[in-house]
């Protein structure tokens, strides 16, 4: 009886799976298009490079804490 359980579970896996995967190929590409745009967008840009000079300039410090 649980082999038959699990032989259901798994029918219903794969079922989902391939129907799932003809579905989200468009969702996928919609979602990347949209996280693009989003990356790339000036107040992200801006966000990236503030972060990017922050990290730099607290490596830095850490860098020097620790030589001493």
């Amino acid at each position: 009886m649980p082999y038959l359980r699990i032989l259901l579970v798994a029918a219903i896996a794969f079922g989902a799976y391939t129907f799932g995967a003809r579905a989200g190929r468009s969702r996928y590409r919609t979602i990347k298009k949209n996280a693009k745009k989003a990356w790339n967008s000036p107040g992200v840009r801006s966000a990236r490079r503030t972060t990017r000079a922050t990290s730099k300039r607290g490596s830095r410090k850490l860098t020097r804490a620790l030589n001493k």
